[in-house]
């Protein structure tokens, strides 16, 4: 759907499950974890537009994606950038995957390191740069929070709530702004807690959600945000301190889709049934309309 004009709505890909995706408009992909396998797979955007204008007849004649690896059972993914390299890290189902994006001629993602027969199942992966010279992958688990060294290897507890009995559903890993990559907000359940990559706690601080989020995503406001089934929940990632609260006319469950420009897009989670997008504006003085 453009931004602009009359607001239709183009059919791009059809009949295909679609559980994440990402633009990368410098590198000209959409990436995605999507099909019954959930393969990465990436779209190139120049062949998606061409879809909806039909201008570029060379585009037209070109296959419009292509797998990173061969890898199934993707479940989460992340792309970081450190200073002009991006890096891809995927989750599967015992392992962690890293790759790296390779200029021309390659254009492509190429493996980089590949961390198997992982102690804990990844769920939810992101990566970081302590102090802009250490590599180190951060995971969540239904056990915790965990750590890997790129470089060596070692795999180690950075967080485990020991305080929960049951598994946990890890929501997300957010690096704090002016920390060098070594401090961050994990959220679980509806905690979120302070510690560094090393393990230690930062802040005697839990934040705590008004209700169970079903995602919680860091707005470049320099805020959080938790979607929960009564409502929405913005919240200052530097305190947990709550900013606002939009409530729900009725129960439903919703997802973080992206943030793009001034606005916040999420959708409806319904099994089976279609899903509805929507979308907040966020204004100079970081509250929302919707």
């Amino acid at each position: 759907m453009p931004r602009s004009g009359q607001g239709k709505v183009y059919g791009l890909i059809s009949r295909r499950r679609f559980q994440q995706m990402d633009v990368l408009e410098g590198l000209n992909l959409l990436t995605t974890i999507s099909g019954k396998r959930n393969k990465l797979r990436v779209y190139y955007l120049s062949w998606l537009r061409n879809k909806i204008l039909h201008n570029d007849p060379e585009v037209e004649k070109k296959q419009g994606w292509t797998t990173v690896g061969d890898m199934e059972g993707c479940v989460h993914y992340r792309v970081v950038k450190y200073e002009r390299i991006k890096f891809l890290v995927i989750a599967l189902k015992n392992s962690v995957e890293v790759y790296a994006w390779a200029p021309k001629p390659y254009h492509k993602f190429m493996a980089f390191k590949s961390f198997a027969d992982l102690p804990h199942r990844p769920l939810l992966v992101e990566l970081t740069v302590e102090e802009g010279q250490r590599l180190k992958v951060i995971y969540g688990s239904c056990a915790g929070f965990h750590a890997i060294d790129v470089d060596s290897g070692n795999n180690y507890d950075i967080y485990i709530p020991v305080h929960i009995q049951t598994h946990i559903t890890p929501h997300a890993i957010i690096f704090l702004p002016h920390t060098e990559g070594v401090e961050m907000l994990l959220c679980y359940e509806d905690e979120g807690v302070y510690v560094n990559t090393y393990g230690r706690i930062i802040k005697d601080v839990v934040l705590q959600w008004g209700e169970m989020p079903t995602s919680v995503a860091y707005i470049c406001s320099n805020q959080i945000m938790g979607w929960g089934e009564k409502a929405i929940e913005i919240r200052s990632v530097e305190t947990g301190h709550l900013d606002g609260v939009f409530m729900h006319k009725r129960a439903q469950r919703l997802k973080f889709l992206c943030e793009r420009n001034d606005k916040v897009f999420f959708a409806s989670v319904r099994s089976g049934g279609s899903s509805q997008v929507y979308f907040m504006t966020l204004n100079r003085n970081c509250i929302m309309n919707w």
